[in-house]
């Protein structure tokens, strides 16, 4: 478990990543910086630092959103039902400090079937080309 005191999280997270992360915000749709961003690398946990999703598990599911099919082998990824705002849904956390990432939902491509819709606030990029 990799979890901090809020007051270090506020201090090193911008405004919207520790409303995203910390208090489970939603970023507004087209305007993180990985809705589209199409680098080969892997998606961490801007908390942590786990990995979580790899690129090439990643999709354009025209939500405005990052969406990755199948989490990284082994993330450490929670799902946790949320009734908020009068539906259902399966939230993600990070299990390692409780980073809230987004939700799942099962109308993705093969082969899981499954959209992983995660806050571009709550990610950051190491990229393949190093």
């Amino acid at each position: 478990m990799s979890k901090k005191p809020n007051e270090q999280y506020k201090a090193e997270l911008s405004p919207i990543e520790y409303a995203v992360t910390r208090e489970a915000a939603t970023e507004r749709p087209f305007t993180g910086k990985y809705w589209d961003f199409w680098n080969k690398g892997t998606y961490q946990c801007i908390c942590c630092g786990t990995p979580l999703f790899e690129s090439d598990a990643k999709f354009d599911a025209g939500c405005g959103w990052p969406s990755f099919f199948i989490p990284k082998d082994q993330a450490p990824i929670a799902e946790i039902k949320d009734m908020t705002h009068g539906m259902i849904r399966t939230e993600v956390q990070c299990k390692n400090c409780d980073a809230h990432l987004g939700h799942v939902f099962e109308d993705g491509p093969q082969p899981t079937g499954l959209r992983y819709c995660i806050n571009s606030a709550s990610l950051k990029f190491e990229s393949n080309d190093q």
